[in-house]
């Protein structure tokens, strides 16, 4: 399943809209679309090719929000991340959902 957001300017008013100033996620969207643009914002602090504990993914979106565990799930489901005994990885961009 590929989502294409068009523009820049699109992902841009979905991202102020979802985050505070501060950089807080204020809800998890419910439309794919949308989740999708707020997972790859998030996911552009994260480095490929590194293995991530699962504890050290959970603290890395808590900074984000409460709910991290369906962030985290979301990320492996939308395939931004790949899972394997309790490590988490980035997936190449060709793999994730959102272009």
């Amino acid at each position: 399943m590929l989502i294409d957001v068009r523009t820049e300017g699109q992902r841009l008013r979905i991202i102020n809209n979802f985050f505070t100033k501060d950089g807080k996620l204020k809800n998890i969207p419910a439309q794919r679309k949308k989740k999708l643009v707020i997972l790859a914002h998030i996911v552009k602090e994260l480095e490929f090719g590194k293995i991530y504990p699962e504890k050290e993914i959970n603290e890395f979106l808590k900074k984000y929000h409460e709910d991290y565990a369906t962030l985290r799930r979301e990320l492996i489901m939308c395939q931004f991340m790949y899972r394997e005994n309790n490590q988490y990885e980035m997936n190449p961009k060709d793999l994730w959902w959102l272009r």
